[in-house]
Parts: structure tokens; C-alpha cells; sequence
């Protein structure tokens, strides 16, 4: 079983790999994912395994979790994401007015500004270094939280960036307080030149410009992360608070939550549907966009089912409730975009194994590189320099923030889609997929047979249709069906002597004349001479139709056909993967005949007929064993095994719950067209998660040697600490809004 925990103090991947190493350690628990961006935890383990257990485990790491008990507990942590950015802002405001005023008189001189005589000069310079360590003391306090988990995490031997940034601001801080005594005890002696040296050297401006502009980032990256939650906070809402709901009679407004499965919902025009149910009495059209995408409203009447979060549009209905709270497809499909975005995908496994030492390394090298300096005849101001600079120009943020933040921002898009994709692991899977099969019924085809053709023979066409129609009547073949939902608008005759011949034929009496309807064996066997439409109906079967013969008292009078139609986008969409070199492969229980004649309609070059359910699967293995990476679309129900079975597998449903369940990749629009557009959002998501490393990786490579000297040789340049600081806030906001462009790419 999963247990789902909110893990506050978490700041870079560094943190993440802590919180995932000690948890992972727990006996019982098999696997443990954290999410930076969402700050959540997600451990699979035994039911005997105590929560309390994990939250202490993490707790001894330095952090804090909050087991969350309930699926629809979303709204709470949305709050909570929202609430945690007001204190960052107040954080960068305080540490900016303060920032200022340090600048102003520390370095307000050099710039020819006014600076008041009274901390002018070598005199002065006793006063001119006290105000500076007061005007940094606010800044410290604001920004107390980097010392606080910083130093905690250094103990708990898990540093990540708050100790880098706790590190090089108490050092220039530690350095400029000892500067201030030696200027106070050079003032004393009259050791003129004590007081020049240190006066000139105070770093509590690097000090707090440190902690300043690593809050302007950390600024910036909350604003930018709580965007990639827009959708999920919009499905949330999405669910009306009340309902109207029958009691003694009566419509009674009670809190959504307290609805309860068989209740009766009164639902009037241009309301939200708050739960899942059936139309009991009256009809409507209804607008599902919200959910499934799809713009044109649907049509519901008694005994229609109805999903949570749709609207209503201009009918009064009453339903029944049949799936409530987190049962129901809206709770479900935020469930789905949640477990998506706490989950890793496998190319993530990089990043986290480099942040898994890269803070402790980063110390190292900035300790090494302070006594190299050192050792080389520098002064202890530039060795401190190089040394602080290497800890606060190092971003492990990036690394962490670099997949994360993607795959939560593409599984979100994919959701305002319809296309709800279960996890990050799918979602990257499916960018190198090779080969697409898809059943034949109710993927590609609508699964519900249509009338295409009616041949007469000696006999009017509405003539033939009212007689076929009426002996179909006393028929529950889903063919019947098809041809009475054709002749909808006919006054039917009424029949007598009803009888069935299975997998054969029907006839009955009409005014006392013997019809007939059924195969051409049937037709025969009652002395009905075929021959004179054998060859259309070949023709006919040829297209992968199925013909029905018609006859009346031993004459022939007709055949209809009737196909399962193919779905409006089926064919375009087709034509696109093919032509992003992806094989389509279509498997159907049909013959060979008629697969072939619709593989030929569509442009499918390899079709597999007469397939049973069982081995669908056998068929996607044989694939997988050829080296390719397979997808499978189904309608999840009779192609569970090989939608388990293949690479990705993607179920083409409604959101019924055996596709949920077996597949990776739900389209809720019913459409192979999102197929299309789920690989190619695949493969932008990757390319996008691909930059994101690159930069976050070069960043590092180029930006810790130039901080540690090593342009200072040959250039003479060393790099200030609060320059160091200010590209480690821009690299994490730049991951972030980098990933952010998927919410706008066309998948289309």
C-alpha cells in the first residue's frame, strides 16, 4: 500500500535524496519517492509498517511530515503552498529596505554619494563598521530559516543548499564581526593601519546580500512552481460546494460532501453536477469539457450516466447518486495528475544521484579552495572570497527542480486535455515509443454497428427498410439494433409468429405474408434464391461489412449492411503517427477479409485478425521480444492483458474503472487523435526535462571553477560572493520557467 505525507523544510534535491535515503531504510517499506516541488513523500509499503515510524525517520533527518489520510485532502495542501508565499515576500521585502541602507554606506563613496561626515574616514571607521553589522543583524533574522535548517541538516549529515547559503553568509558575517573588534582595538592603540585594512574589508554586505538575493530566487520560484498547480486547483474547484437533494419529497440544499450513494439529485439549468449518478427522470445537455475536453455539450436522458463537475446546460433532471467523495471521476482524475507528479521518472535517477553528494563534495571543494589560496600567499580576505563564493554559486535546486517541475507541468496540461497520464514513468516511456496497436472495436470504431447500405430487390427502399425493421424488432442481436435505430422514424408493422434460428435468422408474419432476415445460408435453406445480389453483397463484404438478407413469402427482396463506423478522427489520427515514423498495428476478432478492407480504409499496412482477448497479450510480448518499445490502445475492458503488458499501455474509455486500473495513460475523450498528441507532449516534456539538466549540469561545471579562482591566473578575476549568489537564484528560476513553457506548447 502507498502512505502519502506533506514534508515541510525541504529547499533542494540534496533534501529529497535525505528524506528518501532514511525513509527507504525503514523495514517494510520497499520504495520511497519524494517530490520537491509538491513537498510530498510517497512510500510503498506493508500495512504493519507505523506511519509514526517514517514520520520520526524524517523527522531525525531534519524535516517534518504530515501523513495525508484522505484522498481529497488537496485542497489542504494547496492552502498551505498558497500561505507559504506570503512570508518569502515579506522575507525579501525586509531584506531589501535593509540590503539598501548597508549598501548605501558601505560602498554609497565609492559611487561619490553624500555619506554623513560622522562615518567618514579612519576616525570614524568604529562607527562606520557598528552600523554595518546592525544594518545586517535584521537581515540575518529575517532570513534565520538558512541557519536554522542549514546548520540542523549539517548535524543530521544530510547538508543541502541552506547549509551552503548558511555556510557563506556566517563566514563573511563571522568575518566582518571580527573586523569590527580589530578595527575597535586598532582605533585604541592608534594602529592607523589596522583600522584602513579592516575597514575596507568588512563583507557584511556580501553577507547579506547573500541571503538577500538567494530569497529574491527562492522568491520567484515559489510564484513560478505554485503555477504548474493551476490545474489541479482549477479541477478542485471545479466541484460545487452545495446540492440539491431529495429528502421527505422535497429538494433540499445539504453540503455536497454529505451526499450519499443512492441519492436523489435535483439538478437545474446551468448547475454543476456535484457527484457521479444516473439521469433518473427528465433530459438534457450536458457540458463535460471541464473533464474530458471535449467542447460539443452531450445529450442526456433517463438512464444516462452523468460524472461530477459537468454543467448542466439548459434541461431539468433528476439523477441518482452512484459514486461519491473520492470515488468519484473528478476526485479520481485528481488523484491521477497528483500521482503523476509525485512520481519520478527514470531519467530523474541521475539528478538524484548527483544531489545525493553534491552538497558535502561543494564543501570540500570551497574548504580546499580557501586553503589553496592560502597556501599560494593570498590573504585571508581572498581566500575567504574564493572559498564563499564556490558555496553560494553551487545549485543543487536546479538539479532537483529540473524534472519535477516539467512532468507536474505536462501532466497537468495532458489533464485540461483529457488525457490523464498515471505517472512520470509513462510519460517519458511514451516519448520513444516505436510501435502503436490498437483494437479495432471501440478505439478505432465506435463499437455500435450502423446501417451503411440497403439494396431492394423488386421492392421499394422504405418498403424494405419498415419490413426488415419490424422483423428485427422481436430481436435483441445487436445487428437488430443497428437496423431499428435506422428506421427510428418508421411506424413499424406489427408482427406474429416470431421464431429464431441462432447464429442464423429470424422470421415472423406480417399481414400475413412470411418475412425473413438472416445470412444467405438462411435464405437458402428456406428456399429464397440469393443469386441475383451474391455479388454486391461481396462486394459489399469485401469493405468489412456484414450483409443481412431480406425475404418475403420465398422471393428475395433485399439486402442491408452494417458496419461498425469508424470514428470521425480515427483515420487522421493514423495518418499523423504514421507519418512521425511510429508503426500502427490493429488487432481485431473480425476475419481476415474485413480487417484487411478496414486496415486498407484507414492506411493500416499490418492488421492481425481473428484475435481473442487472450492473446492480445502473447502478441504484444512477441513485439517487445522483436526490441520494440510498444503501446497499446484499448478500451481497457477485454484488452486488460495486453494494456498490463505493453510498454505504455493506454485505454480509450470514459474513465471506467478497469481502464483506470490497467492502464498507464487514460484518454477521456474517447479519441485515437489524443494518442497522437500524448506522444508528442511525451516528447516535448523530455526534451524540456533534457534542458533543464543540461543547464542545471553546466551551470555547476563552469560556475564552481570560476568561483573557486580559476580564471584569476590568467585574467585576474575572481568572482564576488553576492554575484555568485545571484546566479545561483537565477539558475533554479530559470529551470522553473523553462518548464513552465510546456502550459503554452501546442500538442495539437
Amino acid at each position: 500500500m502507498k502512505k502519502k505525507f506533506i514534508v515541510d523544510g525541504m529547499s533542494c534535491s540534496a533534501c529529497s535524496a535525505a528524506v528518501e535515503r532514511v525513509t527507504s531504510r525503514i523495514d517494510g517499506v520497499t520504495s520511497s519517492e519524494v517530490n520537491l516541488l509538491a513537498k510530498t513523500l510517497v512510500c510503498e509499503c506493508g500495512r504493519d509498517v507505523d506511519t509514526d515510524l517514517i514520520v520520526q525517520a524524517v523527522k531525525k533527518a531534519g524535516f517534518t511530515a504530515t501523513p495525508i489520510k484522505e484522498k481529497n485532502a488537496v485542497p489542504e495542501q494547496e492552502k498551505k503552498t498558497e500561505q507559504q508565499g506570503t512570508p518569502v515576500k515579506q522575507r525579501l521585502i525586509i531584506s531589501a529596505v535593509f540590503l539598501l541602507i548597508l549598501m548605501y554606506f558601505s560602498m554609497g563613496h565609492m559611487l561619490g554619494l553624500p555619506i554623513p561626515g560622522f562615518f567618514e574616514g579612519t576616525d570614524n571607521a568604529v562607527q562606520f563598521s557598528f552600523l554595518q553589522f546592525l544594518l545586517t543583524l535584521p537581515v540575518m533574522y529575517v532570513n534565520r530559516k538558512f541557519y536554522f535548517v542549514g546548520f540542523k541538516a549539517l548535524k543530521n549529515r544530510a547538508p543541502n543548499m541552506d547549509t551552503l547559503v548558511a555556510i557563506g553568509s556566517s563566514a563573511a558575517i563571522i568575518y566582518g564581526t571580527i573586523s569590527v573588534f580589530a578595527i575597535g582595538y586598532g582605533a585604541g592603540h592608534g594602529d592607523s593601519e589596522l583600522v584602513s585594512r579592516y575597514a575596507s574589508n568588512l563583507y557584511f554586505e556580501s553577507g547579506a546580500m547573500i541571503l538577500t538575493l538567494v530569497t529574491v530566487g527562492k522568491f520567484f520560484e515559489e510564484r513560478s512552481k505554485n503555477k504548474t498547480g493551476d490545474v489541479i486547483r482549477k479541477l478542485i474547484e471545479l466541484s460545487p460546494e452545495t446540492a440539491l437533494v431529495i429528502r421527505d419529497g422535497e429538494p433540499v440544499q445539504i453540503p455536497a460532501e454529505d451526499i450519499a450513494v443512492g441519492d436523489i439529485l435535483v439538478i437545474k439549468p446551468g448547475a454543476r453536477i456535484p457527484v457521479d449518478g444516473v439521469v433518473t427522470e427528465g433530459s438534457s445537455t450536458v457540458d463535460e469539457s471541464a473533464l474530458t475536453g471535449e467542447s460539443l455539450p452531450v445529450e442526456k436522458t433517463e438512464g444516462s450516466t452523468v460524472m461530477s463537475a459537468s454543467i448542466n446546460n439548459s434541461g431539468y433532471f433528476r439523477m441518482r447518486a452512484t459514486k461519491v467523495g473520492s470515488d468519484t471521476t473528478l476526485a479520481r482524475i485528481i488523484e491521477l495528475v497528483e500521482d503523476a507528479g509525485a512520481s519520478k521518472a527514470p531519467i530523474a535517477r541521475l539528478a538524484d544521484k548527483v544531489s545525493g553528494v553534491f552538497v558535502p563534495v561543494v564543501m570540500g571543494i570551497a574548504f580546499v579552495t580557501a586553503v589553496i589560496w592560502l597556501l599560494l600567499g593570498k590573504g585571508i580576505e581572498f581566500a575567504l572570497t574564493a572559498g564563499i563564493s564556490v558555496l553560494v554559486i553551487s545549485c543543487p535546486c536546479a538539479l532537483g527542480l529540473a524534472t519535477p517541475v516539467a512532468i507536474t507541468v505536462a501532466t497537468g496540461r495532458c489533464a485540461g486535455e483529457g488525457i490523464l497520464i498515471k505517472s512520470a514513468q509513462a510519460l517519458e516511456v511514451l516519448h520513444s515509443v516505436d510501435t502503436v496497436v490498437i483494437d479495432k472495436t471501440g478505439t478505432v470504431t465506435t463499437g455500435k454497428p450502423a446501417v451503411t447500405d440497403v439494396i431492394p430487390a423488386g421492392i421499394d427502399k422504405q418498403e424494405l427498410v419498415r419490413l426488415a425493421a419490424s422483423v428485427e424488432s422481436g430481436s435483441e442481436h445487436p445487428l437488430a439494433s443497428a437496423i431499428c435505430g435506422y428506421a427510428e422514424n418508421v411506424e413499424l408493422y406489427e408482427i406474429e409468429d416470431f421464431s429464431a434460428a441462432p447464429g442464423k435468422g429470424i422470421s415472423c408474419k406480417i399481414n400475413g405474408d412470411k418475412i425473413y432476415g438472416g445470412t444467405a445460408v438462411y435464405m437458402r435453406e428456406n428456399r429464397i434464391d440469393t443469386a441475383a445480389l451474391e455479388d454486391k453483397a461481396g462486394e459489399l463484404s469485401g469493405e468489412g461489412k456484414t450483409v443481412m438478407y431480406f425475404g418475403k413469402n420465398g422471393e428475395l427482396i433485399g439486402i442491408i449492411a452494417v458496419s461498425d463506423e469508424i470514428k470521425p478522427d480515427s483515420e487522421s489520427a493514423i495518418r499523423s503517427l504514421r507519418e512521425n515514423d511510429i508503426d500502427v498495428i490493429m488487432l481485431t476478432g473480425d476475419n481476415k477479409a474485413a480487417a484487411d478492407a478496414l486496415g486498407k480504409r484507414l492506411g493500416i499496412t499490418n492488421t492481425i485478425s481473428e484475435v481473442l482477448p487472450v492473446d492480445k497479450g502473447r502478441i504484444i510480448s512477441e513485439l517487445q521480444a522483436q526490441g520494440r518499445r510498444v503501446a497499446m490502445v484499448g478500451d481497457g475492458i477485454n484488452d486488460a492483458i495486453a494494456l498490463m503488458g505493453a510498454d505504455v499501455g493506454i485505454a480509450i474509455g470514459a474513465g471506467t474503472d478497469i481502464a483506470i486500473d490497467s492502464a498507464d495513460i487514460v484518454l477521456m475523450k474517447n479519441s485515437l487523435a489524443d494518442v497522437d498528441k500524448a506522444i508528442k507532449l511525451s516528447k516535448k516534456t523530455i526534451r524540456n526535462i533534457k534542458q533543464n539538466l543540461f543547464w542545471a549540469f553546466f551551470y555547476n561545471s563552469i560556475g564552481i571553477p570560476v568561483a573557486a579562482g580559476a580564471l584569476y591566473p590568467a585574467f585576474g578575476l575572481l568572482l564576488s560572493p553576492m554575484i555568485g549568489a545571484a546566479a545561483m537564484s537565477f539558475s533554479s528560476v530559470f529551470v522553473v520557467t523553462n518548464a513552465l513553457r510546456l502550459y503554452k506548447t501546442k500538442i495539437k
